[in-house]
C-alpha cells in the first residue's frame, strides 16, 4: 500500500524546498522515497524527479497554443492530466511501494475550487493510495492580522476541497524571531484560538476597518473558523532535523503509516524515535525553540552536531586501526548476527545423549 503526501501551498511557501528537504529526510531514516513534480512552469527542481509533468505538457506550449496566460495555463495542464491519468498512473506503477510526495503547483485555485487535482488524487486513493496533504504558508502571515486570518480561510477551504487528512504548516518559523514582535504568544497562531482577539489589530492596521460594516464581517468570519474547528497549524523550519522529524511524526499518524509495516523490522532509527513520545515538541518548546530563545537553541544543537560528528570520526579511525575480524567458525544468525562464543568465557556446555 502506497503512502503519500500531497504538498500544497502559495507560491513562496516552500513547498520545492519541503520536497527536497523531506526526501533528504527520508533517506538519512532509511525509507525510500520518490519525487513527482505536478507543476507544469517548474523547469529546475532540486531535488531528484521520478516523475516530472513536464514529460506530458509543457507550460510554455500551452501559454503559446492556447494564447493563455500562466494562471489558466496551469489549470488548463492540471485538466490534461486528469484526461491522461494513465500516464500518471504507469509512472507511479514503476515506482514500487516508494513514498510518494508530490510537489503541486502553487495557484490556490487547484485546491480550492477547481476540481483536477482532487479528482486525480481521488482515483489514486481508489488504487489503494494513501495520501496526507500537507498545506505549507508561510509563517510571515503571523506579522499581519489581515493576512493570517485570509491564511486560515485559505487553509480550511483546502481541507474541505481536498476531503483527505490533512496537515497545515506555518513554513519558515526559524524566520519569525526577525520579524516584529508577535501581539500573542505562538500557541495562540498554530492552535488558532479565538480570532476575535485580533479585533483590535486588525482595526489598527487600517483605517477602512474600524468601520461597523467591517467589525461585523470580521465577527462573522471568526465565529465561522470557531464553529468548524478544523484548523491548527505545525511549525517547521526545514534544515532544522528536531523540526523535520517532529512534523514527519506527525504526518505517519494522520496518514495511518505509523500503524503499518512498511518500513520492516531493521528501520530501527525511525520505530525508536516514533515510539519515543518526548520527541513531540509542545508548543512553549516552539514558542522558545523559535522565538524567546532561538539563538541559543541555535547553539546548543550546533555543539551537539559537532560532537556527534567527533565522535563518528573517532569511532571510524579506531575502526580502520583495529578491525576486529570475525572467527572462520563464527556461527550468523540473519536477526542477531555472529552467535559465536569467546573460547576463555568460562561458559561449559553439556550435550544430554
Amino acid at each position: 500500500m502506497p503512502f503519500a503526501q500531497l504538498v500544497l501551498g502559495s507560491p513562496g511557501s516552500g513547498k520545492s524546498t519541503y520536497c527536497d528537504g523531506m526526501q533528504q529526510f527520508m533517506g538519512a531514516i532509511g525509507r525510500a522515497c520518490s519525487v513527482v513534480n505536478l507543476d507544469p512552469a517548474n523547469d529546475h527542481t532540486n531535488y531528484p524527479c521520478a516523475l516530472d509533468i513536464r514529460n506530458l505538457i509543457k507550460l510554455e506550449d500551452i501559454m503559446r497554443d492556447d494564447r493563455l496566460g500562466p494562471n489558466g495555463a496551469i489549470l488548463y495542464a492540471l485538466e490534461e492530466l486528469e484526461h491522461n491519468f494513465e500516464w500518471l498512473e504507469q509512472g507511479l506503477e514503476e515506482l514500487g511501494d516508494d513514498y510518494i510526495l508530490f510537489d503541486c503547483p502553487g495557484q490556490v485555485e487547484l485546491y480550492t475550487h477547481h476540481n483536477s487535482l482532487r479528482n486525480i488524487f481521488y482515483k489514486l486513493r481508489k488504487s489503494a493510495f494513501r495520501f496526507v496533504s500537507v498545506h505549507l504558508s508561510d509563517s510571515i502571515c503571523v506579522t499581519q492580522p489581515s493576512l493570517y486570518v485570509s491564511n486560515v480561510l485559505l487553509s480550511l477551504r483546502a481541507m474541505i476541497q481536498m476531503d483527505m487528512p490533512h496537515v497545515n504548516v506555518l513554513s519558515k518559523i526559524d524566520k519569525v524571531s526577525a520579524y516584529d514582535e508577535l501581539p500573542f504568544n505562538l500557541e495562540f497562531y498554530t492552535d488558532v484560538d479565538d480570532l476575535t482577539y485580533l479585533t483590535p489589530y486588525l482595526e489598527a492596521e487600517s483605517p477602512a476597518l474600524r468601520s461597523t460594516k467591517f467589525a461585523g464581517l470580521n465577527e462573522a468570519i471568526a465565529k465561522m473558523i470557531e464553529n468548524y474547528g478544523l484548523v491548527r497549524y505545525e511549525v517547521l523550519a526545514v534544515e532544522n532535523k528536531k523540526s523535520m522529524m517532529h512534523l514527519l511524526r506527525v504526518i505517519d499518524r494522520v496518514g495511518g503509516y505509523v500503524f503499518g509495516g512498511a518500513e520492516g523490522a531493521n528501520d530501527t532509527v525511525w520505530a525508536v524515535a516514533m515510539r519515543n513520545e518526548a520527541s513531540m515538541m509542545d508548543v512553549q518548546n516552539i514558542q522558545e525553540r523559535w522565538i524567546d530563545e532561538k539563538e541559543e537553541y541555535d547553539r546548543l544543537e550546533r555543539d551537539a552536531d559537532d560532537e556527534q560528528a567527533r565522535l563518528a570520526a573517532e569511532q571510524a579511525m579506531e575502526s580502520d586501526e583495529a578491525p576486529v575480524p570475525a572467527p572462520a567458525s563464527a556461527e550468523m544468525d540473519p536477526d542477531f548476527a555472529d552467535m559465536s562464543m569467546a573460547p576463555d568465557s568460562g561458559i561449559k556446555v553439556v550435550r544430554k545423549k
